[in-house]
């Protein structure tokens, strides 16, 4: 059972202001009340708990310390901001996260001043910062900027680039590095170990605070040689030098729940006037909360749940998710392909990868949150003769979009595109949506694009990817459930560039790419209860198009509806050209393109948006009804 607190002070807490108010002797009793009201918010909701769970002190102590929003304070991803959101004036609106016309699941610029910047992709909070700071100093203001940024976030190059950049201009920052030992996945590589070694860092701090005080009684040369000693000893004990020789003044390891350690640190650190300082604070994730503390991913994501018992919410599955599917269907050329390996940006569980990885460990690669380097470390495989599928969301490829262009594309790699979480996303909203990968990758030379219309055609996908080899070959589906199709043992290597009539008509042709063709069938069902004879089509490739197809639904039919979940530019922009090349729009031809709005949809449930969209089965029948009224009506079929 969860404790509750007899005389609550959250409920004083209207803003940032009322908690500065207070002394520092109340601020454990307000990290224990937003703790609890963080559990039942997202209890209501579902969300991110464990990394909000994680930072209540911090949160508590940077608010109390920091004049925000005066003072920019700027969260990495913004998983773990759900407290923040209740200290700075959203308390009343917490248990609207991720539900539609509610609070975003991240921070965001429009929704308060106390998000000074947007976020929902990692990494990005030093080089923000860092402008934020830069543009401070050109108009000769002090506030403060401080950037919060997790130790799985700092796998991202990205964020080296920003430290180094700072290091070097010497621009007053403030970076506080919150190390949870516990991104999505346990965090891979170097840093892991690292950080590790940071903090058993006593000895450390003791030798650096010996060298200060003997060099403040010496003469300059030697107090040079007693920087370098302390230098030297810093990085014996704990290899902290590398913060250092970035530019920045590392101050840590500090235990990130202890008030009473983050307050005079966090003081000495806003009233310091020398440049860039690193704070590094070591947190647990889930913190506070037994059924978080035990889970393995300390509950990162959840569904509503029991607050007293943390019992998730189960959902009956009607279906197995694409995803999952994906995974089998991985698995399965695998087992008869040596060559195939898999790759992830620190998406293990979201992409599938992990189910891969137990059965073929050796041939798994969790790169860390690094995009960029997923995809030419996959080129590089593909050099040497092997398969790569680089499975990342299609949100996530577009951090990479010069690698896939000049590493993979410009050089023919076969590399494999796993583009999960296409189309619209719903609680993740804008910053997750998988609108733009059609666009970006079908304007790209030899690059063969497909989508799924269900979980039997994602299979078969799979092994067309396997086996092509002539260049670079994505497939993209969405998030959830598949449709319930039956599934095949084996995928079949479907040919290249060839759709699918799946119903003959005559008098309109839906034209479908992706799996909103279920929604296509139902619009054609309503339309021909009002005398409307429509074929319906799913044509599997963006690039190359199955030219033949499309070229015959346009002959025979008085309207071409394409139906597409992703932007304008994408598929339906593919269908114009070809035809345009071929002058069939010059023919009388009623065509209409449905995508995605040209907006960034806000989230909501995934229903609900396709119906905003336009692309549900009574928005598609509405805009056929529309063409064929602004045209004067269907007159007989051309021959």
């Amino acid at each position: 059972m969860i404790s509750r607190i007899s005389t609550p002070l959250l409920d004083t807490i209207r803003t940032p202001a009322d908690l500065r108010a207070l002394p520092d002797a109340a601020l454990r009793q307000v990290a224990d009340e937003l703790r609890l009201e963080t559990i039942d918010a997202v209890s209501v909701t579902g969300g991110h708990l464990g990394a909000g769970l994680g930072v209540i002190e911090l949160t508590v102590a940077l608010h109390h310390v920091f004049d925000t929003p005066e003072d920019r304070l700027i969260w990495d991803v913004g998983h773990q901001a759900y407290p923040h959101k209740i200290l700075t004036g959203r308390r009343d609106r917490i248990r609207t996260l991720r539900q539609g016309g509610g609070l975003s699941g991240f921070t965001k610029r429009s929704e308060s001043p106390y998000d000074p910047f947007g976020a929902a992709h990692s990494s990005t909070s030093i080089s923000a910062g860092l402008g934020m700071a830069v543009a401070r100093d050109l108009d000769g203001k002090t506030n403060n900027v401080i950037a919060v940024i997790g130790d799985g976030a700092m796998s991202a190059g990205m964020a080296y680039e920003a430290m180094n950049n700072a290091g070097a201009m010497q621009s007053r920052l403030i970076v506080i590095l919150n190390d949870n030992d516990m991104s999505i996945a346990p965090p891979v590589g170097a840093m892991s170990a690292y950080l590790a070694r940071l903090a058993s860092g006593r000895t450390y701090r003791k030798l650096r605070e010996t060298a200060k005080q003997l060099a403040r009684n010496l003469p300059k040369f030697l107090y040079d040689k007693a920087k370098k000693t302390e230098e030297f000893s810093r990085g014996f004990w704990t290899g902290g030098t590398l913060f250092e020789e970035l530019g920045f003044y590392y101050v840590g390891p500090i235990d990130g729940h202890n008030l009473d350690h983050l307050l005079p640190i966090l003081r000495n650190v806003r009233d310091s006037e020398t440049g860039p300082v690193l704070v590094h604070v070591v947190t647990q994730k889930g913190k506070g909360y037994a059924p978080a503390e035990a889970a393995t991913d300390k509950y990162h994501g959840v569904v509503r749940f029991d607050p007293d018992t943390g019992e998730q919410a189960k959902t009956p599955a009607n279906a197995p998710s694409y995803t999952g599917v994906f995974a089998q269907s991985l698995i399965k050329q695998a087992r008869k392909d040596d060559r195939i390996v898999a790759i992830t940006a620190a998406m293990p569980s979201g992409t599938g990868l992990d189910e891969f990885a137990r059965e073929f460990p050796a041939r798994t690669f969790d790169v860390g949150i690094a995009e960029q380097h997923a995809v030419t470390f996959a080129a590089g495989l593909a050099t040497e003769g092997y398969k790569p599928f680089c499975a990342i969301y299609s949100t996530f490829l577009q951090r990479a979009y010069d690698q896939v262009v000049h590493d993979v594309a410009l050089q023919k790699l076969p590399v494999r595109f796993a583009l999960d979480r296409a189309g619209l996303v719903g609680a993740d909203g804008a910053t997750h949506a998988g609108a733009f990968d059609v666009a970006y990758l079908s304007c790209l030379p030899d690059m063969v694009v497909m989508a799924a219309a269900d979980e039997a055609e994602l299979t078969h996908m799979v092994a067309t990817a396997a086996a092509y080899d002539q260049g670079p070959i994505a497939f993209r589906f969405p998030r959830g459930e598949g449709t319930g199709v039956e599934l095949p043992d084996f995928g079949r290597i479907l040919p290249i560039g060839k759709g699918r009539v799946v119903r003959e008509g005559t008098s309109v042709a839906l034209l479908c790419f992706g799996t909103r063709l279920a929604e296509c069938l139902m619009a054609a069902d309503a339309l021909a209860r009002h005398g409307v004879s429509c074929t319906v089509a799913d044509a599997r490739f963006a690039k190359p198009l199955d030219e033949e197809l499309l070229l015959r639904l346009a002959r025979h039919h008085e309207a071409l509806i394409t139906v597409e979940e992703g932007s304008a530019g994408g598929f339906g922009s593919q269908v114009l050209h070809a035809l345009a090349r071929h002058g069939a729009l010059d023919t009388g031809l009623i065509i209409r393109t449905l995508t995605l709005p040209d907006i960034y949809q806000d989230h909501d449930k995934p229903d609900r948006m396709y119906a905003e969209a336009g692309l549900d089965a009574a928005g598609i029948t509405r805009a056929v009804e529309l063409a064929m009224a602004s045209s004067g009506g269907i007159v007989p079929k051309r021959a």
